[in-house]
């Protein structure tokens, strides 16, 4: 039981969060890093980054990387060292369209920072990650409960839930889920307009089983709770106030 309780610890663990300067993936590195785990946050973004950190317990650090880019991944991977847990939440908005409407180049974009990003940093982080340490990648429930216009968000998390299940079997005993999120007020949204935006979220808070709209900080206990899980693997933790279940 003491080894147990050991892993589930996070306090002087390190931690990486892939897309931590802004949105779930700030709200995670904060929620983790008040646990009393060491913080490191990745982001395409300099200025970001350094307003992150103001928001980041004493100690954190944030490194700079095009996570569009797999030479870019595996530098960052080389030069940080060991780590107990891994957290990729990066990726830029998607917009809603129709199948006919769709830009299938522009649609494949989707995927080099969600997918393709989440699977090199798999790739080149994975040999560096402590024993009792753990993944946990970004998903949504839109690849369980599809709406329509929602296309490439939903062919994605479909894809990001396979993936977690193929490595958490190839891994092992490396832990290795994903956060199968709904809809959450972050910036992910800032592509609609301040009215269309408040519209939709007030909508749908009068639809979900909770009444309301997730925030930031739901997430980040989700994402908490994972690596503190030492008996967890393979799994999308649904985590969106009752909406597939209406």
């Amino acid at each position: 039981m003491e080894n147990k309780l050991k892993t589930s610890d996070l306090s002087g663990k390190k931690v990486i969060v892939l897309g931590g300067s802004s949105g779930l993936g700030l709200a995670a590195a904060k929620a983790a890093g008040n646990e009393g785990a060491n913080i490191i946050i990745v982001s395409s973004n300099q200025s970001r980054i350094d307003s992150a950190l103001r928001e980041l317990p004493e100690g954190s650090s944030g490194f700079a990387v095009d996570l569009s880019k797999e030479k870019s991944i595996k530098s960052f991977f080389e030069q940080v060292g060991n780590f107990d847990h891994l957290v990729y939440t990066a990726g830029e908005n998607i917009t809603m369209s129709m199948v006919g409407d769709t830009d299938i180049e522009n649609g494949k974009d989707f995927f080099t920072i969600r997918f393709w990003g989440a699977f090199a940093a798999i790739k080149y982080g994975k040999a560096h990650i402590n024993e009792g340490g753990s993944i946990t990648l970004m998903s949504g429930n839109f690849g369980q409960r599809p709406s329509a216009g929602y296309s490439l968000g939903s062919t994605i998390c479909g894809a990001m839930d396979a993936f977690t299940r193929a490595m958490a079997v190839e891994l092992a005993p490396i832990r290795v889920n994903n956060i199968a999120a709904g809809v959450i007020k972050t910036n992910l949204w800032n592509n609609l307009s301040d009215e269309d935006r408040n519209g939709f979220y007030n909508h749908l808070a009068s639809t979900l089983l909770l009444k309301r709209v997730g925030e930031a900080e739901d997430i980040a206990q989700a994402f908490v709770y994972l690596m503190k899980q030492p008996y967890t693997t393979g799994q999308s933790l649904v985590t969106d106030g009752g909406a597939v279940l209406v």
